[in-house]
């Protein structure tokens, strides 16, 4: 069997689209669906119902938790103290909001989790 260069770069371009397209979600997830999408870049929409920035611990992260209070939040969006000047205090800001937030999903001791650094990955529903 031959095969030109046209078809060998086309078949190679399928597989790139259908690899991007596996590790990419585009509908939004709700909090409790995000553990299932470790891995993948996607957009995880919900109430944030919890926060805390922990001024005195390691990294001064903020922590915003969707769908239950920590300890029992089943998604959380955190905020590195390097970038939380940017968000104008985010546990203020989005406490009891419903809001979206995009990026790639982790998982850190068992919970789903996106690092955001930029305001751009967070989004009010109802501002």
């Amino acid at each position: 069997m031959r095969v030109d260069g046209r078809s060998a770069v086309a078949a190679f371009l399928v597989g790139v689209v259908a690899l991007v397209s596996a590790q990419t979600t585009t509908a939004a997830l709700t909090p409790v669906e995000a553990k299932d999408h470790v891995g993948e870049s996607a957009t995880v929409c919900g109430k944030i119902v919890s926060t805390r920035y922990a001024s005195s611990s390691r990294g001064q992260p903020t922590f915003l938790n969707f769908g239950r209070p920590y300890p029992n939040h089943v998604f959380t969006v955190v905020i590195w103290g390097t970038d939380r000047q940017k968000f104008d205090r985010p546990e203020v800001k989005y406490q009891g909001k419903e809001a979206c937030a995009r990026g790639k999903i982790a998982i850190f001791r068992g919970t789903a989790e996106i690092i955001a650094t930029s305001p751009s990955q967070l989004t009010l529903q109802h501002p």
